[in-house]
């Protein structure tokens, strides 16, 4: 673990910190270390104490949770540019309630809770900007939670792919997904045969080609006529 390269302008580009001002932004920046992942190495794990966030630099990461029989749930997939883990910042219990693991070898900074949480309460108006930020995520979430819960496991598996295009890319002949498959379909609650079988449908239909781990849209407007 060593200090972390990062400019005030790097952090501001972050929802998180695009609320702080330059003396705020600084003061989090004092507390930014990098830590290097290779695959499969985890970062933290649930139920250990929480006392600091991320920001995943390069990589990607998932968060996940074990059943009592031991079967394992994604949550969420990390991808460069977000944070994950500061929720804990604003709960009672500053413990991780969900496990972090590299998919793929990562770059995570690390960030002190505490400063962060004491840079809020010294200012109103930070809170302010930074609950906006938040509620606009939280609708977001809200639509995914509809989305797992309300459609079928195709129309979750579509619209996952389809979010993967980067925003402004209006001609994209291809994407490849490095996230292993069993990780998407534990993301999207689809039992691994239910996704292989929806694949395989797609790639028959010509919307997309499978290769290993790797994905590739090769119709998006097709893709987008499902929904």
């Amino acid at each position: 673990m060593k200090h972390a390269s990062l400019s005030p302008a790097d952090l501001h580009a972050v929802y998180l910190f695009a609320g702080l001002d330059d003396e705020q932004l600084q003061a989090m920046l004092e507390t930014a270390y990098s830590i290097e992942l290779a695959p499969r190495e985890v970062l933290f794990e649930a139920g250990q104490p929480a006392k600091h966030f991320y920001l995943l630099r390069s990589g990607q990461i998932k968060l996940f949770a074990l059943s009592d029989t031991g079967d394992e749930k994604v949550v969420e997939i990390i991808y460069p540019g977000e944070t994950f883990a500061e929720a804990i910042t604003f709960m009672t219990q500053h413990n991780y309630p969900v496990s972090a693991e590299a998919i793929t070898a990562s770059e995570v900074i690390s960030f002190d809770m505490g400063v962060f949480r004491r840079l809020l309460e010294d200012s109103r108006e930070t809170c302010m900007r930074l609950m906006a930020d938040m509620s606009r995520r939280l609708r977001q979430r809200i639509a995914e939670i509809n989305n797992l819960t309300l459609h079928n496991a195709t129309y979750r598996l579509v619209v996952y792919l389809l979010e993967q295009i980067p925003p402004g890319v209006v001609e994209l002949p291809e994407i490849h997904l490095g996230t292993p498959k069993s990780v998407i379909a534990s993301r999207l609650s689809i039992q691994p045969e239910t996704f292989s079988r929806i694949l395989a449908k797609l790639a028959r239909q010509g919307l997309i080609r499978v290769h290993q781990n790797n994905i590739t849209l090769l119709d998006v407007e097709g893709l987008r006529s499902l929904l």
